[in-house]
């Protein structure tokens, strides 16, 4: 149904961060019209929000996006505010149309259109673009609801710095590179226990050195190496598990006096148990135990059995005009990354139908296009 808040455009994309601002930027030099839809208050806040201390893992030189490299020392690894700033820096430089403040609650088909809502608005459009990133959801395991109700509790996308914390010692369920980060900078002020398997420990480690001469590997590899064109990508996302650790390695962990416990597998007199059958108080526990992808607010036959999308580097065959950018090994490891995003932008460019010449005509309630 057609509303006064209803507008037609050739393209929808939902989310503002980098994947959206990045096909923004392609559909904007093909000439469409187009809309930016963002649950955000402002471009960047998805990093803003972030804690405190976040440093990208990969260097400035490979974090630009389409049409602009990132500024600043191309070696440094920029901060999470620095992201931020670029973002919102980009959107404005492109003049890219992103409507904040609107988190979309439905996108289904009417015809031969897609309609996208975000409460009392309505989009109409040829095409729709799911730009939301692999942090949609917190994942919290279903026992933080038996923990004793004095144990302060936090998800990783919850957590600033070590002041939000409460005197005692803290457990950091999750040893990826969230959990490692964040645990070895509350050790500084908190007893700090990490539980869980670490996940792989590449030597190289994130400095200037390496940036020069072993990312540009690094780089090729996660672009070129490991995609699902290839039988070692495809079994590579077969068997993905948590990435590797990068910044902060196990014995950066012990050097700063973090006590690394097995996995947190129930829950004993409302204190965590771990998988040795011990059990111990703490204050605090913050949960870095990943995200879920949420496309439960898309009304299309576009999912698996697992929820997730059926697409072929981001194109949904089953649904025509419905793309995915910016997920997890969409194509390539590294395709949620900035490094990995260009590239996945210009395939998904190149395939959409070319924007449709249409007549402008009289509609109740709005004009249809």
């Amino acid at each position: 149904m057609i509303t006064d808040h209803t507008e037609f455009v050739d393209t929808v994309v939902i989310g503002g961060g980098q994947a959206g601002l990045a096909i923004g930027t392609e559909l904007a030099r093909q000439g469409r019209d187009f809309v930016i839809l963002d649950a955000a208050q402002r471009v960047g806040d998805a990093w803003r929000q972030r804690w405190d201390s976040l440093l990208l893992n990969t260097p400035a030189r490979y974090d630009g996006l389409p049409g602009t490299p990132f500024p600043g020392d191309p070696l440094a690894f920029p901060t999470k505010d620095e992201v931020a700033a670029f973002l919102e820096d980009y959107a404005a430089a492109q003049g890219l149309p992103v409507r904040s403040g609107m988190r979309v609650d439905g996108v289904r088909r009417e015809g031969d259109h897609f309609m996208t809502s975000a409460g009392s608005n309505r989009w109409e459009s040829h095409n729709v673009v799911v730009a939301t990133g692999g942090c949609q959801a917190p994942k919290v395991p279903d026992i933080a609801d038996r923990l004793g109700d004095a144990i302060v509790q936090l998800h990783s996308s919850d957590y600033r710095n070590p002041a939000q914390l409460p005197a005692g010692p803290v457990l950091v369920v999750g040893v990826g590179n969230s959990g490692a980060e964040i645990a070895r900078e509350v050790a500084a002020s908190h007893e700090t226990l990490i539980a869980g398997t670490p996940s792989a420990q590449p030597p190289v480690r994130p400095n200037r050195a390496n940036a020069r001469f072993f990312y540009p590997v690094i780089r090729f590899v996660g672009l070129h190496v490991l995609t699902l064109a290839n039988p070692l990508g495809r079994r590579s996302a077969a068997k993905m598990a948590a990435a590797p650790l990068i910044r902060t390695k196990v014995s950066d962990l012990v050097a700063a006096g973090v006590r690394v416990v097995p996995r947190v597998t129930g829950v004993h007199d409302g204190r965590p148990a771990f998988a040795d059958g011990t059990a111990c108080e703490v204050s605090s526990v913050i949960w870095c135990t990943g995200y879920r992808n949420d496309f439960a607010w898309i009304d299309l036959p576009a999912f698996g059995d697992d929820g997730e999308p059926l697409h072929h580097r981001g194109v949904v065959e089953s649904v025509p005009g419905l793309y995915f950018l910016g997920l997890e090994f969409l194509y390539a490891l590294f395709s949620a990354t900035l490094p990995g995003l260009v590239r996945d932008t210009r395939y998904l460019a190149k395939r959409m139908p070319r924007p449709k010449v249409v007549a402008v005509v009289p509609a109740e309630g709005g004009v249809r296009v």
